[in-house]
């Protein structure tokens, strides 16, 4: 199923090439959660100014059936973030954990079903 994806570009001229590079890292989220319903990704430049080039952020927004997930990647003082392709890598990344994490839980591993609110077995011997 493909997501239905929308890709915001603020402070920076719209790349064909990234724009490919985020559409495809999104199609890929599908392998680690079957249920993902939405995705949004904001890419941005920061408004300081730097002797080397720009540094980007970007925020990733995706929703499943009973949860919001999002991931932001700042550039702080991470040079690594001059390159525009590194920060949509380490954000896909950081999503892609937390997709894999979620659907863990949705199946039910030990410990799961408190933090889904769902009641615990009784297993007491009375």
């Amino acid at each position: 199923m493909e997501i239905p994806l929308q890709v915001t570009w603020r402070n920076v001229e719209k790349s064909d090439a990234v724009d490919a590079d985020i559409r495809e890292k999104a199609a890929k989220l599908n392998e680690f959660h079957d249920h993902i319903m939405s995705c949004r990704v904001v890419v941005e430049a920061s408004h300081k100014h730097h002797h080397k080039g720009n540094l980007y952020r970007l925020r990733i927004d995706i929703k499943v059936p009973d949860r919001e997930l999002v991931v932001t990647r700042d550039p702080g003082d991470e040079h690594a973030h001059e390159d525009i392709y590194v920060t949509v890598r380490d954000a896909f990344d950081a999503m892609r954990r937390q997709l894999q994490e979620h659907a863990r839980n949705r199946r039910g591993r030990p410990g799961s079903a408190a933090r889904r609110g769902d009641q615990a077995p009784d297993v007491s011997d009375e």
